[in-house]
């Protein structure tokens, strides 16, 4: 029958199917109790015959319910409920409710192709710390794989299903019948794989075989079945991750293989470790690990030697059967041998003062040049130096100038392959936009215009006008209609409200009459006649009412003639 729809523990709701695994489905769900949305997983049936398993299940449940850190995925309960089967048999259903998450599992990612080498050492650095955290709390995951890794809708790093696979390995007897359950030995330890005890260090190895499948794309071991591939985990070694991606670090091989070493004393001991060797290698550092047999040997040596000295004086005082031929051990041996120990101790410290970290890049290897500001004719020159070919792609900036860069792909830092191409990303300045046309609108709604398309209102030249109001747009410069990059300024023509008049007086009434009324002045003639001297011909204009000048639009001017 179909679980959703049902009740467990008489609180948790089944919603809708949302994931399904080896031993698991995994359904949305709500909280009835405390009114939230959760997630409940529901284990297999059968998993619930095996009593070990059941008590198991419920400690391993309790262990990680403790666990509350962001990059683990939290366990709200878990318990069992006894339900009824297709066939009417009464079963057990074990079930999980845990923290919802929305997201993609990261097998889902992978599916997609390899992930960009900067994206897996973000990913990678979020499932150490989790382990580191659990490390601490005692709890060892046994499962790490990227079916159990959740990336958010924000890109935040969950980890899941702690303990579980503890439960699940510890009622199983071979190797066959726990990955029939688990899914995959791809993600195995040599020690799984043998049957051996586990600890933190099992996590790490699955850890560095989650990284070798984010930068390739495929595990490091393949086989026809479970058996085949935990026999290559404990046998093979695995090839560099850069022979399948090319665009792989030379500094990321190396904290691969290193983490996927079979003896578990020798690859990485904890997950801070793990961790700082990844950003390490982010950073295009090629991690170096001191080889401390060799300092233990110079420092062990005199110290036999003396141990053995002190042996032999102690066998001679105590043992009364043997006749000393000195009084006192002979002094230039003594001497000679603390001469000796002080001249290699210096040494060693000279030695040890002196040692530097083996920075130098293989031959076959290129560190990407900072190229931000650059010209792309300079940043193609100092690529090509290096044996990297260059394309380039132009997109807007806000704040890169336009021709110069923006940045690269791969970045500055970044240690890549001799014939890597490198992706220049060149500013062509800020965005793109058309002035909007605002002539005849009034000034604050033409300011309002230009802010709403992310332009910036400038300068205000005043300009008298015969017919457009005051405080009314004449024009923009740039002109209306025009592109200008987003954020820049646009300065406004704005109408005075006022003409330009001149002095008419001497002109003929007719003349300056129709000088009034034309089209660019669009003022109000008024005669008026003055009896008190002699008429002329042509009634010259003997005084104006309004003094030459700006005067308001429309204005009424008398002009006076001798009309006696």
């Amino acid at each position: 029958m179909s679980d959703e729809g049902r009740v467990l523990a008489g609180r948790y709701r089944v919603g809708a199917l949302i994931g399904r695994g080896g031993m698991s489905d995994v359904h949305v769900g709500s909280d009835a109790r405390l009114g939230r949305q959760v997630a409940i997983k529901l284990l297999k049936p059968q998993l619930a015959t095996d009593p070990a398993f059941r008590m198991r299940f419920r400690q391993e449940a309790q262990s990680a319910a403790r666990m509350a850190h962001p990059t683990i995925v939290r366990v709200f309960d878990a318990g069992e409920e006894t339900v009824v089967d297709s066939a009417g048999h009464e079963v057990q259903l074990p079930f999980i409710v845990m923290e919802y998450v929305e997201g993609r599992l990261l097998k889902d990612i992978i599916r997609d192709g390899p992930v960009d080498p900067v994206a897996a050492v973000r990913v990678i650095d979020g499932v150490l710390t989790a382990l580191e955290y659990s490390h601490r709390a005692g709890v060892v995951h046994r499962d790490i794989k990227p079916g159990n890794i959740m990336i958010t809708t924000t890109g935040q790093v969950k980890v899941m299903d702690f303990g579980i696979a503890r439960a699940v390995s510890d009622s199983s007897t071979t190797v066959a019948q726990t990955t029939a359950i688990l899914g995959t030995a791809s993600y195995f330890s040599p020690e799984q794989a043998k049957g051996e005890t586990v600890d933190a260090r099992t996590d790490l190895y699955s850890t560095g075989v989650v990284l070798f499948e984010m930068l390739t794309g495929r595990p490091p071991f393949r086989g026809d079945t479970p058996v085949a591939v935990a026999y290559q985990h404990v046998s093979e070694r695995p090839v560099k991750p850069s022979v399948i991606n090319p665009k792989v670090s030379p500094a990321l091989d190396a904290v691969v293989l290193h983490a996927l070493t079979k003896n578990r004393e020798q690859r990485y001991q904890t997950a801070a470790e793990f961790r700082a060797d990844v950003d390490a290698a982010a950073a295009g550092r090629v991690p170096v690990r001191r080889r401390p047999d060799e300092a233990d040997m110079l420092f062990s040596a005199p110290t036999s030697s003396l141990s053995t000295s002190e042996l032999a004086l102690r066998q001679l005082t105590e043992d009364e059967t043997m006749t000393r031929t000195q009084r006192r051990p002979p002094a230039i041996w003594i001497w000679s041998g603390i001469i000796a120990v002080v001249v290699i101790v210096i040494a060693v410290m000279y030695w040890a003062f002196n040692l530097r970290p083996a920075d130098d890049l293989p031959s076959n290897a290129r560190e990407i040049p900072t190229l931000t500001g650059a010209s792309y004719e300079e940043a193609v020159r100092e690529l090509q130096e290096l044996g990297l070919p260059a394309s380039r792609i132009d997109e807007t900036s806000d704040t890169v100038p336009a021709d110069e860069v923006i940045r690269s792909d791969p970045p500055a830092g970044e240690i890549v392959n001799t014939g890597t191409a490198v992706t220049i990303y060149v500013s062509t300045g800020r965005e793109a936009v058309t002035v909007p046309d605002v002539r005849n609108k009034t000034l604050e709604q033409a300011k309002l215009d230009l802010e709403a398309v992310g332009l910036a209102p400038g300068t205000e030249t005043r300009e008298n006008s015969p017919s457009v109001p005051a405080d009314t747009v004449l024009g923009t410069t740039p002109e209306g209609g025009t592109s200008a990059e987003a954020g820049s300024t646009v300065d406004f023509r704005i109408s005075s409200g006022l003409v330009t008049l001149t002095d008419l007086t001497g002109q003929t009434l007719a003349a300056a009459s129709s000088y009034l009324a034309a089209e660019n002045l669009q003022l109000n003639p008024i005669p008026k006649p003055d009896p008190s001297c002699e008429s002329q011909p042509g009634s010259p204009v003997t005084q104006q009412s309004l003094a030459p000048g700006d005067v308001p639009q429309r204005s009424d001017v008398e002009l006076t003639y001798c009309a006696g």
